[in-house]
């Protein structure tokens, strides 16, 4: 790692990137292998506008953070960042990814939050051999790529991580309910697959809310109640996590009914929203701004230092993404084609990362550690490691 970081160096390396792009990147060497000698180009899909620019703004600032703390380079090379706006479409997602890819020509992408825009790109990335190290989306059913990483996790696997210990603590039957989109059924087939063989039973049947025009839980609840349910799992994100917990609270099962979720049920700025209503709630992410290793004392004080928050799990994969990038570029020596660093990227190896240390698995995804987070004093704190998934 270098140094301590200091806000005052990220502002000089920002300024640095920000001079790149507006001389056009006359500096940046390319052909029609994309092969770039000196600074080289790389992009930031994410969100910068709609639903998901929160999620956008921590993973531009993860990444901008990594390259900040190695002086304004990866793999030993100036870095120019130019920054997409995936928008909240599909459409707007491959717009941008296309411009980066044939307009910009960056060497390789970064970020992506919905499984919509990467699913929509896969075939982008792969048939312009461009490597793609997202940092969010992941759906269960990307599978057989060669140029498309993720430093985040499978859909399904924060209900993986979870139910195991759910069978063995709720001591009754579960009633599940999400949100009903592709993601909400991962996570419940996810927490089902290994809650089932743990012996767990569920209360009736799972239950799928109308996406997103659901904003009254109350009937959900009075179902809840009625079902006998000594436990729920619940997958819920952005403002229909805060409406469910808040709900959860006033209608009187918060502290009689343990409630649990993957971690984006109070991950980032949805806490602050749900104020105390939060208290108590238990989650599963490959992540926690509170973990006790050295790449995190490393990561999050400075995170928040420079950004005002504590780092979330977008933020950190970000991060993550620039240091396979970082890693990657330097391996690929004096040769350096988003060909021959997709290659290297194959090779990194163990990531020294602030959520422990990783790597990928065949699949491009990473065998990492899940943590059971409970809600304390409006934080996220770690109780006990669920193990590790990816393998």
């Amino acid at each position: 790692m270098a140094g301590w970081f200091r806000p005052v160096g990220l502002v000089a390396v920002s300024t640095a990137l920000l001079l790149a792009t507006a001389c056009g990147g006359a500096s940046l060497g390319t052909d029609g292998d994309n092969k770039q000698s000196g600074p080289v180009k790389i992009g930031l899909l994410v969100p910068q506008s709609g639903t998901y620019k929160a999620l956008g703004d921590d993973m531009k600032q993860g990444f901008e953070l990594y390259v900040a703390q190695h002086g304004g380079k990866l793999g030993g090379r100036e870095v120019e960042i130019v920054v997409a706006d995936e928008g909240e479409t599909a459409d707007s997602g491959k717009a941008a990814a296309e411009k980066l890819v044939k307009q910009d020509r960056v060497l390789a992408v970064s970020g992506v939050v919905s499984s919509a825009t990467i699913n929509g790109v896969k075939d982008l990335f792969e048939n312009g051999k461009v490597p793609l190290v997202g940092s969010n989306a992941s759906p269960t059913t990307l599978t057989g790529t060669r140029y498309i990483w993720r430093t985040s996790y499978v859909n399904d696997e924060p209900g993986k991580a979870l139910g195991k210990h759910v069978a063995e603590k709720a001591g009754g039957p579960v009633f599940l309910i999400a949100a009903g989109y592709q993601a909400g059924k991962d996570e419940v087939e996810g927490f089902k697959s290994t809650f089932l063989p743990a012996g767990g039973k569920i209360a009736g049947e799972e239950v799928y809310t109308p996406f997103p025009g659901t904003k009254n839980f109350q009937p959900y609840l009075a179902q809840i109640e009625k079902s006998g349910a000594k436990a729920v799992f619940c997958f819920y994100a952005g403002g229909a996590a805060v409406d469910f917990v808040k709900q959860y609270r006033d209608f009187g099962l918060a502290g009689r009914i343990p409630l649990y979720a993957p971690g984006f049920l109070t991950e980032g700025g949805v806490l602050k929203g749900q104020g105390k209503a939060a208290t108590g709630v238990l989650t599963a992410l490959n992540y926690s701004a509170d973990l006790d290793n050295a790449a995190n004392k490393r990561f999050a004080p400075a995170y928040t230092t420079a950004y005002g928050s504590a780092p979330t799990t977008y933020a950190m994969a970000s991060w993550d993404a620039a240091q396979v990038l970082d890693q990657a570029i330097e391996a690929a020596g004096s040769t350096v084609t988003s060909q021959t660093v997709n290659a290297a990227i194959a090779k990194v190896g163990d990531i020294d990362s602030p959520r422990g240390t990783w790597r990928f698995n065949s699949g491009g995804t990473p065998i990492q550690p899940w943590y059971l987070r409970e809600v304390k004093q409006g934080a996220n704190t770690v109780s006990s490691e669920l193990g590790r998934l990816g393998g």
